[in-house]
């Protein structure tokens, strides 16, 4: 399948999985949510939003949150786990938003599938001046063993990795500023490989490679010596978070 062919059918996977992926994909560090929101940010626009991992987080100082979606299934199921937030299905590469009526735009595990040349203008149409467009990506951390050999597991028919490079978003936006914030999730075994099939390349892979997969992962749970026999599991993170602004009012 032709590259581009490939990415979007995973982008496009995620909405048959929809309850799966409200169910077992992790939340966010909240100081890295805390580190991307301005002081005084009364309206966010999440977009990518699934099912509203990052939506929920944003905190209680912002006045209204609209969490934007390209899948229907996405957006109900986000609606039915946070119905304080406003779900709408849509794209970054139009953002069914007018000109000037959000602080803040938040990406959360998603830039990577927009059309940049597309998606940053149309995030600076919507934002105020002086608004602030923020990035962020949980990456399972591959510096511990186990963590390293289910990537390869989770990669084995796909070329890289967590390979997503440092964002450049560029005019006519501000300089970037990036932090890192490590931490851990406790999950269990059943989550942990639930987790492994909500994945997009596992998603779309062939049922010979998810069932390979899938052997895979649960020979690494019955033998790896920091998960045999544990009925918590601590999978440790590192989110990588960007923040840049727009000019403000001269």
């Amino acid at each position: 399948m032709p590259e581009n062919d490939q990415r979007l059918a995973q982008a496009r996977s995620f909405g048959p999985a929809a309850a799966a992926y409200e169910r077992v994909r992790p939340p966010y560090p909240q100081t890295a949510v805390n580190w991307l929101l301005p002081a005084g940010a009364g309206q966010v626009l999440d977009v990518g939003a699934g099912t509203g991992k990052l939506s929920r987080q944003v905190g209680v100082g912002v006045r209204a949150v609209v969490a934007l979606d390209p899948s229907f299934r996405m957006c109900h199921e986000g609606q039915r786990a946070v119905p304080d937030v406003h779900f709408v299905t849509g794209a970054a590469e139009a953002i069914p938003l007018a000109d000037a009526s959000v602080d803040v735009v938040l990406v959360a595990q998603a830039w990577h599938w927009v059309d940049p040349s597309r998606a940053v203008p149309e995030v600076a149409r919507v934002l105020r001046p002086g608004g602030r467009l923020g990035l962020l990506w949980n990456d399972r951390d591959e510096r511990v063993d186990w963590v390293r050999r289910l990537g390869q597991i989770m990669h084995q028919d796909t070329a890289g990795g967590q390979d997503e490079l440092d964002p450049h978003i560029g005019h006519p936006f501000g300089p970037m500023a990036s932090r890192t914030v490590d931490w851990a999730h406790r999950t269990d075994a059943q989550t942990l490989l639930d987790l492994v099939t909500s994945r997009s390349y596992f998603l779309t892979a062939s049922p010979e490679t998810q069932a390979t997969t899938i052997l895979a992962v649960r020979s690494l749970l019955d033998t790896h010596p920091d998960l045999r026999g544990r009925t918590q599991i601590t999978l440790p993170y590192r989110t990588r978070c960007y923040r840049t602004e727009l000019p403000g009012v001269s």
